[in-house]
């Protein structure tokens, strides 16, 4: 079965979902609450970085999501009306709070031709993480929009709001940035494992 085919088939059963919730079925609302409850969970939390926000922001997502149960344009995808309800709750979170946390731990690409050991990867995915948190705000929605949570650049441009060329942008900035800083503690762990042979063992 085609990514389309797929894609095509999720929108239809997202919105025969949705009529049922309409008409006041409570048993949609919870199998619509099941089928996504876990992926904005991930993708909030990687943002605020606390469970509790993340619950309590997942939550008023799905509150927005009955309330304005009416207004779904058939048009778009449900998928990308609920992250932007989830997107826009997170934005406003973060104003109040005065600052930007985004993102934990994401992966990238392999670029040396062997396959990272676990501890090797281990190692390089603290740094991942620190050199997440320093990329600048406005890459970081579309990048995990993106790469964490898989949505088209169609789809992250209609979240954001930003044109589909200036996503592919931003996420392709994103991953440079990151690869460039990364670039020196790959190197530096992958000289230590080749001088060292029980480095998977010992690290």
């Amino acid at each position: 079965m085609t990514t389309a085919i797929m894609d095509a088939d999720r929108k239809a059963e997202d919105y025969a979902l949705l009529q049922e919730i309409r008409v006041g079925s409570e048993e949609a609302f919870t199998r619509l609450v099941d089928r996504y409850k876990n992926r904005l969970f991930n993708f909030v939390f990687r943002m605020v970085r606390t469970r509790e926000e993340a619950e309590d922001l997942v939550q008023e997502t799905f509150l927005r999501v009955f309330q304005h149960k009416n207004d779904f344009d058939p048009a778009f995808s449900f998928s990308t009306w609920i992250y932007t309800i989830a997107l826009n709750l997170v934005r406003n979170q973060l104003r109040r709070k005065k600052k930007v946390k985004f993102l934990e731990l994401l992966d990238l690409e392999e670029t040396s031709e062997e396959p990272a050991t676990e501890p090797f990867r281990a190692a390089l995915g603290l740094w991942l993480e620190k050199e997440i948190e320093k990329l600048p705000a406005k890459y970081k929605a579309p990048f995990l929009l993106r790469e964490v949570e898989e949505l088209s650049y169609e789809e992250v441009a209609e979240v954001t709001g930003l044109p589909s060329g200036t996503v592919k942008s931003r996420v392709s900035r994103a991953r440079m940035m990151l690869a460039k800083n990364l670039r020196p503690k790959r190197e530096n762990l992958e000289a230590l494992a080749g001088r060292s042979p029980s480095f998977g063992r010992a690290y």
